[in-house]
């Protein structure tokens, strides 16, 4: 990943952007742990932010889950960011492809995670491919959803300034890069 790409697009007040890279490298406001429902991090994205960011994010997760239950796909909430740059992470639970309304549960994860860093005052926002690893959503349709979402989002009245997709293998980008073309 020696070569960093980036795109971007303003959507009337925010840059939205996509990068090659890290998500738990960047220095945003957020970034976006695609979590499960009991925001155990043990694999993926979930378990780099946990081992980056230290204890703190797991024990704040596993506060929230002991006061509130489990939750539900396209819930989001938040936590410290711990030791990463990122001074929060917002999870939110990504559907399982094939357990229905997938697409539905997807853009209810972007748009959730995006109004959350808006309560907490954030300005700075960065997403992964939720539920393309083992999931199995598929990164095509992913892409355009999460990016279509995103941009809706960002139509509307917001104070976010940057809304970034980071994507961490070349691969995963191309893709996201061609649904980011056709917006």
């Amino acid at each position: 990943m020696a070569n960093v790409e980036i795109m971007s697009k303003q959507i009337g007040a925010t840059v939205l952007e996509l990068v090659q890279g890290d998500i738990t490298a960047l220095p945003v406001d957020a970034i976006v742990n695609a979590a499960n429902k009991f925001l155990a991090h043990g694999g993926g994205v979930a378990l780099a932010i946990a081992h980056k960011g230290g204890s703190a994010i797991t024990t704040e997760s596993e506060t929230i889950i002991a006061e509130r239950g489990p939750l539900e796909a396209g819930d989001a909430v938040i936590t410290s960011g711990g030791k990463l740059p990122a001074k929060f992470v917002i999870h939110t639970v990504g559907p399982v492809w094939g357990e229905g309304s997938e697409n539905d549960k997807l853009r209810r994860a972007i748009r959730n995670s995006l109004a959350l860093a808006e309560e907490e005052g954030l300005r700075t926002i960065a997403f992964p491919a939720i539920s393309t690893g083992i999931y199995r959503f598929p990164v095509d349709q992913a892409a355009k959803l999460m990016l279509a979402e995103a941009a809706d989002y960002l139509r509307g009245t917001t104070n976010l300034e940057r809304v970034t997709f980071c994507l961490y293998d070349e691969e995963t980008f191309r893709v996201f890069e061609e649904a980011f073309a056709a917006l």
